[in-house]
């Protein structure tokens, strides 16, 4: 079967928090499996075909939308979960730009920062980082931006479950990406 580009779908709990990028494949067993209960998105992403079924003398089709939510009651309250850190993720935060000079970089001419530094005690956290370009950062070194006197041109921020996939980064189908920012928080960069 030919993969489009945007063969991942969305998938949601029955409140519409978004719980994980799955295949085409892992959509099509919801569906088959009947534990879908509503979709979204403008129209279907692909139309897989099933099984022959032989009462009824045709092939099954299953059409797979773009976004998806799960029926059952959601297992965790997902907005208690603080979404995983990864540096794309940072830097996608940031919008590429050094915290100190305010410049944008390509992702390779740029570091995690640590607010407070690892050797004070500082943690890889979401609140603790920002995204410095390398001068920055060694100018910075082991201080803390009061002492290095380099104030913060943005503050940090843990991102809310919607931004968070929007973060991902990945090629987001157009529809899906509105769903996603129609749903971020006042005041988002995102938005």
């Amino acid at each position: 079967m030919h993969h489009p580009h945007h063969s991942h779908v969305l998938q949601l709990d029955i409140q519409g928090t978004p719980q994980a990028w799955i295949s085409l494949e892992h959509a099509a067993l919801h569906v088959a499996t009947g534990s879908v209960a509503w979709v979204d998105g403008d129209g279907p992403l692909a139309t897989l075909r099933g099984g022959y079924n032989v009462a009824r003398g045709r092939q099954s089709v299953i059409d797979i939308h773009p976004i998806m939510a799960l029926a059952g009651a959601p297992r965790l309250n997902l907005f208690d979960v603080v979404p995983a850190f990864t540096k794309a993720k940072l830097f996608r935060r940031d919008r590429m730009t050094c915290a100190y000079c305010g410049q944008r970089f390509a992702e390779r001419d740029l570091s995690c920062e640590h607010i407070v530094p690892q050797s004070r005690g500082g943690r890889w956290t979401w609140m603790n980082l920002v995204t410095a370009c390398g001068p920055c950062n060694g100018r910075k070194a082991d201080r803390t931006p009061e002492k290095a006197g380099m104030p913060l041109l943005y503050l940090p921020h843990v991102p809310s479950r919607f931004e968070s996939f929007l973060l991902e980064g990945r090629h987001i189908r157009a529809d899906v990406h509105e769903w996603l920012a129609a749903r971020l928080p006042k005041g988002s960069r995102l938005s």
